[in-house]
């Protein structure tokens, strides 16, 4: 149901702008940007078809504003500042407010020098990168200053030096401060510098190995060895550009990848043919419909951080980017964004989908990026999450490996235990075991009985064993362990239902409120209703309950399609068991073909057609 009524077209505005949603507090809830707002913000209150994000904004919504700006691109840069300032709810927002490094040389300085900055200003200096990590920036700085002698101080602090500095001394600057610098050994040293930033290297390296073999002929073995260690510099350099086109344009590449929980992007820089740097972003909340919507939002934030390149590579162009405005000039979305970030950038700049094969290899790196930082995310919440299980439950660490168990029968028969295993948070169905325990009703005799078969099985160990059960079903596997010797071999702990207010355990789906015991406890462990760990641990209860009552209920199908079996004409006990020792399932002697039944010793032709005919009967 829609909180806000469809406002009076006429009290929207007919141009270009950007409409703000608020919540009934006022707050901000989601910016948007539009070509014709009235248009745009009247197909919010249609009757169906409304994405469920959508929805859910709307029905929170109650109130809205507009801001007119003269063009589209003019709201686009607004609807980007907005969104920085305000981080609405609903919007998709780039959660990464720092801003890119670059390399900067002002080459029309006598003496440039290399210069690490946040920002790209129209001021005629040559920049490279971006990098997305300071480290590696200053990294690749020091490696540079090692390998050429160009200067590193200040222009304040150059005109005021009385001598060179230390640098200079140690043939790292050839202090220009001081009037000992010529201007066009300079030159060529920051040439080279650039030229390494470009990504074209090999031409610089060869002519530095050059030069240290001519030092070494003439027995200059002092400038030999300076330029052994200025190659060595430049080459670690070079090493942290991976080649993957060489001779391509400066193009950035992005790729989306969907995770069970969330949608993730990355996007890898390619300069000079040379990958410079990547980045990885994670949004848990949104689904692979969510993707055009996002890829919008990213460039128009992303680029607000970072200079763009000539040419961005999407791995899809989406929908709305295509559609022509006929009363805007025919112009597209994606045309309105490439003029915006044409302007950042000074230069032309296209937004284009893989048109050819390495196209589509360096959006799938892009795409490995992103699924690499979902991983990523997952991990860190997993690893959060069974920090905090093993807070509440006063273990002394997380619990890596959980076994949980659950006993199972009907009146007693067809007794089972049944064993789930959850590693990192994780269930590990390999490791998942039933145990076929003699009849009884006594479950905590059966418990007591499983840990003796558990012991023999051995190692590995669980950090942590949970019962299905109550304070009863934990004494019972504890005072197992203690006769056992084995008291402190792993940590223990019991999960049971709540109580309804008749007293009795309440089973109905959903609820929340179920109760944890540990050994020497005799009051539940406070933790809160809906808390991430307690969700968690009943998770596991439940996959543990389902799996017993599986394997039980297959026990007594099982028992019971033997029964059946053995009344049968012509079937007897040892007919019986040689079934089932061959199939070893109702389901796969229900599925035997006369083929397959012939093939047990004693069963010739017509006995076959006979038993699959009466097995058929049975299923």
């Amino acid at each position: 149901m829609l909180a806000m009524e469809r406002p009076d077209p006429a009290t929207i505005p007919n141009t270009p702008g950007v409409y703000i949603y608020r919540d009934a507090k006022g707050r901000v809830i989601y910016v948007g940007k539009a070509r014709i707002l009235r248009r745009r913000v009247l197909s919010y209150f249609r009757k169906d078809g409304l994405p469920a994000k959508t929805r859910a904004m709307i029905s929170r919504a109650e109130s809205l504003e507009f801001m007119t700006t003269n063009t589209e691109k003019e709201a686009l840069l607004l609807e980007a500042n907005l969104i920085k300032k305000f981080r609405p709810h609903y919007n998709i927002v780039l959660r990464d407010d720092k801003n890119y490094f670059l390399f900067r040389i002002n080459t029309k300085n006598e003496f440039p020098r290399l210069e690490i900055v946040r920002n790209h200003r129209r001021d005629g200096a040559r920049y490279f990168g971006p990098f997305t990590s300071a480290m590696a920036a200053r990294e690749t700085w020091r490696l540079l200053h090692r390998a050429f002698p160009i200067r590193r101080c200040r222009e304040k602090a150059m005109k005021n030096r009385v001598r060179p500095c230390l640098y200079h001394y140690m043939g790292q600057c050839p202090a220009p401060c001081m009037g000992l610098a010529s201007q066009d050994e300079y030159r060529k040293s920051m040439k080279k510098v650039c030229d390494i930033l470009a990504g074209n290297p090999e031409p610089v390296l060869q002519g530095m190995r050059r030069e240290m073999e001519m030092a070494a002929d003439v027995l200059d073995f002092e400038r030999a060895a300076t330029m052994r260690d200025r190659i060595k510099a430049v080459e670690k350099t070079v090493e942290r550009q991976a080649a993957v086109l060489p001779g391509a344009e400066d193009m950035d590449a992005i790729g989306l990848y969907q995770a069970e929980k969330g949608l993730a992007l990355g996007i890898v820089f390619l300069r000079n043919g040379h990958v410079s740097d990547g980045r990885a972003f994670f949004w848990p909340t949104l689904e692979y419909d969510d993707s055009s919507e996002l890829l919008s939002s990213f460039l128009n934030q992303f680029y607000a951080m970072a200079q763009p390149p000539p040419r961005i590579l999407l791995p899809f162009i989406p929908g709305d980017f295509e559609e022509p405005d006929e009363e805007n000039s025919g112009e597209t979305e994606r045309l309105v964004l490439e003029q915006s970030l044409s302007e950042r950038r000074e230069g032309p700049v296209r937004i284009v989908a893989p048109q050819n094969s390495r196209d589509n290899q360096l959006v799938d790196l892009a795409r490995a990026n992103a699924k690499e930082e979902a991983r990523r995310q997952h991990n860190l919440d997993m690893e959060t999450l069974l920090e905090r299980t093993g807070k509440a439950l006063s273990l002394s660490r997380p619990p890596l490996r959980i076994e949980c168990v659950d006993v199972s029968h009907t009146g007693g028969k067809q007794t089972r235990v049944g064993l789930v295993v959850y590693i990192d948070g994780l269930p590990s169905k390999e490791d998942y075991r039933v145990y076929s325990m003699p009849d009884s009703s006594d479950d905590y005799a059966t418990l007591h009985a499983w840990v003796e078969r558990r012991l023999k099985s051995g190692p590995p160990w669980p950090d942590l064993l949970l019962i299905d059960g109550g304070r009863g079903q934990l004494s019972s596997v504890s005072k197992a362990l203690e006769n056992a010797g084995r008291s402190n071999l792993f940590h223990l702990a019991a999960i049971a239902k709540a109580r309804d207010e008749n007293g009795n355990a309440d089973r109905r789906a959903g609820n929340v409120a179920d109760r944890i015991f540990v050994p020497g406890r005799s009051n539940p462990l406070p933790l809160r209703e809906g808390s991430p760990e307690l969700l968690f641990l009943q998770q596991i209860r439940d996959a543990t309950h389902h799996f017993a009552i599986g394997r039980h209920r297959k026990a007594r199908r099982g028992a019971a399609f033997s029964g059946e079996l053995m009344r049968l004409p012509g079937i007897g006990p040892v007919t019986a068991r040689l079934l089932w020792d061959k199939f070893g399932s109702v389901e796969a002697m229900v599925a035997a073909t006369e083929e397959d039944l012939r093939s047990i010793p004693g069963i010739g032709k017509a006995k076959a057609a006979s038993i699959a005919e009466k097995l058929r009967k049975l299923a």
